[in-house]
């Protein structure tokens, strides 16, 4: 189980999702530094870093961030989600897919593991494989959303022929 960060620390982290969700990655991790370090590897702050280093495109800052993410709460698939994206982002799919593939059975209903493995199978010219992956994060995840977000993601436009 997770445990509930207090006060006065909740209050910083509230504080830092509110930069980011502003857009401000800078106060954001100004008000982030000020948490308590015995608190530097709880999840929700390692979530909360890896958001900061992703908005400042800081790809292998949020590899290193992702990896302690998936090693100190393994049974969170944001961690994993989060290393694949930052690996794709950093231009090794392969690496992204092949971490996502090893843990989907562990997390077989979550739509967006399914959804990312159709991008980064898509990105890889496996357009069978990206079909039947988006497929099931449509039945997992509801067709309506996850179809929206297909249209507009640039990592499945050689699939956008074939969605409704």
């Amino acid at each position: 189980m997770i445990p509930v960060i207090e006060p006065p620390n909740s209050f910083i982290v509230r504080a830092a999702q509110g930069w980011l969700e502003l857009g401000s990655a800078e106060e954001a991790s100004k008000e982030l530094a000020q948490v308590s370090r015995t608190l530097a590897e709880h999840p929700e702050v390692l979530e909360l870093w890896w958001h900061i280093h992703s908005k400042r495109a800081q790809w292998l800052e949020c590899v290193a961030v992702a990896e302690r993410l998936s090693r100190s709460c393994p049974e969170l698939p944001s961690g994993w989600v989060h290393l694949s994206f930052a690996l794709h982002e950093l231009k090794r799919t392969e690496e992204a897919r092949d971490n996502l593939l090893r843990i989907q059975p562990l997390f077989s209903e979550d739509p967006l593991i399914c959804y990312n493995l159709a991008c980064y199978e898509c990105q890889m010219g496996r357009l069978g494989m990206a079909r039947e992956w988006l497929d099931r994060a449509f039945e997992l995840g509801g067709r309506k959303r996850y179809l929206a977000m297909a249209k507009e993601d640039p990592d499945l436009v050689a699939l956008r022929d074939q969605l409704p």
